[in-house]
């Protein structure tokens, strides 16, 4: 039987997997936690009633054999930053998944060749990561957008009345998401009996934002030695205000350069491997013994042509970073 039948079979059961996967991923709004905080909080009802019904075996087993490595804090903290419903064990399962899909795709695409199809093991492997960070990027500035809103909400609750919990709580209830889902999260463990200043520090740990720390600082210290919070809080927002006003004007003025860098990065690389699907013969040369011999020239002109574009790409990343 011929062996390219086994990989067409494996890889389309490997894509219907995928497929699968993420519509249960998307189609849950909320994680198996939230839920059963918000079945205690809500009805009083034992959180361990609830059972998860998107459980797996294969990824349960993958999620306790990894729980106690640093590497599987690094990836649940990644997937709580950028919002995605996903065990370490699904997340091993899905970059798995990617890394046999993607080097399947290249080995046809390139008319069965194995480069390609390393090639494409080695982008499927980097794809999932690539996507959890580009969550989480996003999320980060809509939660920066939104966290000046948010504070001058919490000053009219106060100014009002309220205590800081109550008026986090009607962050949670009148602010948009993800702000209100972060929230939500922190009144749910205070009244679980964590303390706020843990809560806080959580808080802090799911969105790595310097705005969100400075306000969890200024929070902090006034339950400690006292003072106006209001004040605080409201000259803390008239800052955030005006340094998300400017780190807009300053993504706008940096656009340019910003793709400039990721589109000259990918030109020669994409360059490269259409040469390959057209004229392997061509680009092979590089790799023939002819043009190593006595010295390796063409393998060390295609090492350099790699080392010069990531220089390229880091230095116009690096003019284009400004700090604010």
């Amino acid at each position: 039987m011929d062996p390219t039948l086994f990989l067409w079979i494996g890889g389309a059961l490997v894509v219907i997997a995928v497929v699968v996967g993420v519509i249960l991923t998307l189609s849950s709004q909320r994680s198996a936690e939230e839920k059963r905080l918000d079945a205690f909080v809500d009805a009083g009802i034992d959180v361990n009633q609830k059972a998860d019904e998107r459980t797996s075996v294969v990824s349960d087993w993958l999620s306790r054999k990894v729980a106690k490595s640093s590497w599987s804090d690094k990836v649940s903290k990644e997937l709580a930053q950028a919002d995605i419903k996903m065990k370490p064990g699904e997340f091993i399962l899905l970059t798995i998944a990617s890394v046999l899909v993607v080097a399947v795709l290249g080995y046809f695409l390139g008319t069965k060749s194995y480069l390609l199809a390393v090639l494409g093991a080695l982008l499927g492997f980097f794809l999932p990561r690539m996507y959890i960070r580009s969550q989480s990027s996003r999320r980060l500035v809509r939660f920066n957008n939104q966290l000046s809103d948010m504070l001058s909400l919490m000053v009219n609750g106060l100014r009002a009345g309220f205590s800081t919990l109550q008026a986090m709580e009607s962050v949670s209830k009148e602010m948009p998401a993800p702000i209100c889902d972060e929230f939500r999260r922190v009144v749910q463990e205070v009244s679980l009996g964590v303390t706020t200043e843990h809560a806080l520090d959580n808080l802090v740990r799911r969105i790595p934002s310097d705005d969100l720390e400075l306000v969890v600082t200024a929070i902090k210290v006034q339950r400690e030695v006292g003072g106006n919070l209001a004040e605080i809080l409201d000259t803390i927002s008239h800052t955030i205000r005006e340094r998300v006003r400017i780190k807009g004007e300053i993504r706008t003025l940096t656009a340019q350069m910003r793709y400039s860098a990721r589109l000259l990065a990918l030109l020669p690389v994409g360059l490269f491997l259409a040469i390959y699907l057209l004229n392997r013969e061509y680009i092979m040369t590089l790799f023939s013994p002819e043009s190593n011999s006595p010295l390796p020239c063409g393998i060390i002109a295609v090492i350099l042509a790699i080392i010069l574009i990531i220089l390229g790409y880091f230095v116009m990343e690096r003019i284009a970073k400004i700090e604010v």
